[in-house]
């Protein structure tokens, strides 16, 4: 599905409880400005459908859902007013047969095994762990996502800047729902600006890049060979000889001839390469495509270099392990 395909790129969608339409435009804009074009309306307000109805009026490019779905009514309510998905609490069978009827992509609520086996009775493959923490967290995805290879997870309920790291890492989480971006409180206060902020302080939380090495390039074997021996003696730094270059200490790659970059290339480690390019490219950034590579088994990217270096060095991300 298209839908779940971007929601997967995007990687967090925020759960939003709104109780004043009117701040409705605003903070879908503070989202898109923030770096996270999705929003989950949730109809725990009586302002949900009104608000859904001024974002689609204002013609934002926004992928947008309505969430905390309890009958059908809500779904035809929240169809009308402009939204692209549907997200329960819980697994209701009347709703679910009712959207995958209209050709509506659904989320469901599951927190066990049983309400699994029902989605895949549906022709479903994503569903919401839901609430995440509160019922075991990743540890019990992970349990849960083993006899079910074909299940993808979106977790919500206790996801934080402080813990989405692991659970984006996990291959299984296709995305994760929280609202600690949109807190209530911002929301009514109209501190847009605010939220902008920790919409970008999610994505970076999100995927917890950080330097993995970096690579220098050398004229030849003998000379990486020289410098790899020079840490070695300085330091006590272990070695690892590879065919291309010689690894020291993990974090310094000595090129035995120059590769990309004009000095070198740093490696940057991420939770997810799929979903950095993405953020990235929306960003203006651009990438060289003939250096991907990519996963043999699920053929996500683990590996690609950005078009253009940075003060010298070619840079590239790479899948943490």
């Amino acid at each position: 599905n298209t839908i779940l395909s971007e929601i997967e790129k995007i990687g967090i969608v925020p759960v939003i409880k709104i109780n004043d339409a009117e701040k409705a435009v605003p903070l879908t804009k503070a989202l898109l400005s923030g770096g996270i074009p999705c929003a989950e309306i949730t109809f725990r307000t009586t302002q949900a459908e009104d608000a859904l109805r001024r974002i689609k009026a204002a013609d934002l490019n926004i992928l947008l859902g309505a969430g905390t779905v309890l009958a059908v009514t809500q779904v035809d309510r929240a169809v009308d007013a402009g939204v692209q998905f549907i997200v329960t609490p819980g697994f209701n069978p009347k709703i679910v047969e009712y959207c995958i009827g209209k050709g509506i992509p659904i989320i469901p609520g599951c927190s066990k095994p049983s309400d699994v086996e029902q989605a895949l009775e549906f022709g479903l493959d994503v569903v919401k762990f839901f609430p995440a923490e509160q019922s075991g967290g990743l540890e019990y995805i992970k349990a849960i996502a083993a006899p079910y290879t074909s299940v993808r997870f979106i977790p919500t309920g206790g996801i934080n800047a402080g813990n989405i790291a692991k659970y984006i890492h996990f291959n299984r989480v296709l995305a994760c729902g929280g609202s600690w971006m949109v807190p209530d409180l911002l929301i009514n206060d109209g501190n847009f600006d605010r939220i902008s902020t920790l919409c970008r302080e999610a994505i970076f939380s999100m995927l917890d890049f950080s330097v993995v090495h970096f690579g220098i390039n050398e004229s030849g074997e003998e000379e990486a060979a020289k410098s790899a021996k020079t840490f070695e003696a300085l330091f006590g730094f272990a070695l690892r000889d590879g065919i291309a270059s010689v690894f020291v200490h993990e974090a310094i790659e000595l090129m035995k001839k120059p590769g990309l970059g004009t000095h070198g290339h740093i490696g940057i480690g991420t939770t997810s390469v799929k979903r950095s390019i993405a953020v990235l490219e929306r960003r203006g950034i651009e990438f060289n495509p003939e250096s991907i590579r990519n996963d043999p088994v699920s053929g996500d990217p683990t590996f690609i270099y950005l078009k253009n270096e940075i003060a010298g060095f070619a840079v590239h991300l790479v899948q943490k392990k």
